[in-house]
């Protein structure tokens, strides 16, 4: 298995590291030649929304990327990651739009604001560190809540496509990894 993982900026090395962890092939994706190999999976690690946004059309990765995830290639999305795949985003225009939840921006404040706490991801209690987190507002018909933390979707599945609000690259976890990869391997 082999997974890529957005190195435009952000936290990409940890989710790399992570991978790596439990033993899947991982390697970065910083332009156009990158994704033309085969990989399994796709990682949209936290970091800047807005930043990343601009980089995946400066580097002409947005429109291959929206492609392929439209046509199944599973993705994972923590943190901007969740806000590059939402369909809507309070007070901006979306992203790649793929996946049927509202976002709320830096929903639990500013960057002081950062907190950490274990709460239920898909029945299994998990650390969850949140740093400038959104929270999705609202989640479609198709879509799982996997977590919620104190009344707010945190995280979330719809078909090939998982997304949470917190960073699981930041913890000793690899609860969240291995639901990925379980993932990608239902798909094949």
């Amino acid at each position: 298995m082999r997974i890529g993982v957005l190195a435009l900026q952000g936290a990409f090395a940890e989710h790399i590291a992570k991978l790596k962890q439990t033993g899947v092939d991982a390697f970065e994706i910083r332009q156009l030649k990158d994704i033309s190999e085969h990989f399994d999976g796709l990682i949209l690690p936290g970091g800047e929304s807005t930043a990343m946004r601009k980089l995946l059309g400066d580097l002409h990765l947005y429109g291959p990327l929206k492609e392929m995830i439209q046509n199944g290639l599973p993705v994972f999305g923590t943190c901007a990651g969740m806000i590059l795949l939402a369909k809507e985003i309070e007070g901006e225009p979306p992203c790649f739009g793929t996946l049927d939840i509202t976002v709320k921006r830096n929903a639990y404040g500013r960057q002081l604001g950062s907190f950490r706490c274990i709460s239920e991801f898909a029945g299994k209690e998990t650390e969850m560190p949140f740093i400038r987190a959104p929270y999705a507002e609202r989640a479609g018909d198709k879509v799982v809540v996997l977590s919620e933390h104190e009344d707010k979707i945190v995280a979330v599945q719809q078909e090939n496509q998982l997304a949470t609000a917190f960073h699981p690259e930041l913890t000793d976890d690899t609860a969240v990894y291995e639901y990925f990869i379980r993932m990608i391997e239902s798909r094949r």
